[in-house]
């Protein structure tokens, strides 16, 4: 069984090696945790979402990551009406059917945070020389807020031996990389790095495309 169906799966790994390196270049598609390094064992990466459950919710997110602004048509938008995660613009469809199972499981930040870490603590995703934890935000995270959950995430795994290195918030405009590792200054901890709209709409026609 093939598990590279994930759209949000491959823009997380779209991402994550176009902004932060070769590093990620070996992460394959694969189930418990969502993003694994070819070996099995050097890198587990969970991809989550964290939002309102409202079907336009859904609907301004995809809009978001695809770097469509209100009144831009042209081949872009063909191209990606062709791929079938199209926005209305003439009938297409707001998401593949196989997503429609991940959006009923987005839950607001703290909780799915929350589930997530316990998932870890137990074992759930194994254990990998560094784990992260990738959560797409539809709300736009300052980096106040993003310090805010990164915290939040280390006094919920304080005392678990089983815990994520990294924090990878995602709110379409910025992607907050998170360092969860103990030992290190409040400033060593969280680094920003700013997507443009051409950059989202980069992401997304690939992480598309991947799955065709």
């Amino acid at each position: 069984m093939k598990h590279d169906t994930c759209f949000f799966e491959r823009y997380a790994r779209v991402s994550l090696c176009s902004m932060l390196g070769s590093e990620f270049d070996c992460l394959v598609n694969r189930d418990r945790p969502d993003l694994q390094s070819r070996d099995g064992r050097s890198i587990g990466i969970e991809v989550t979402r964290a939002m309102e459950e409202s079907r336009h919710a859904e609907e301004e997110l995809l809009k978001d990551m695809a770097g469509i602004t209100k009144g831009r048509e042209g081949e872009e938008i063909d191209q990606i009406l062709e791929y079938g995660y199209g926005f209305g613009l003439r009938g297409g469809r707001y998401i593949g059917p196989k997503e429609l199972l991940y959006w009923k499981m987005a839950l607001p930040m703290r909780r799915i945070i929350a589930s997530k870490v316990s998932k870890v603590a137990n074992g759930f995703y194994g254990r990998y020389d560094k784990m992260g934890l990738y959560v797409f935000s539809k709300e736009d995270l300052q980096e106040g807020d993003a310090a805010r959950i990164m915290n939040y995430t280390i006094g919920l795994q304080r005392y678990q031996d089983i815990r994520y290195n990294r924090l990878y918030l995602a709110d379409v405009n910025d992607l907050f990389v998170c360092n969860l590792d103990d030992g290190l200054s409040p400033d060593a901890r969280l680094l920003r790095y700013w997507i443009s709209q051409d950059l989202r709409k980069d992401f997304y026609i690939a992480a598309v495309s991947q799955g065709l």
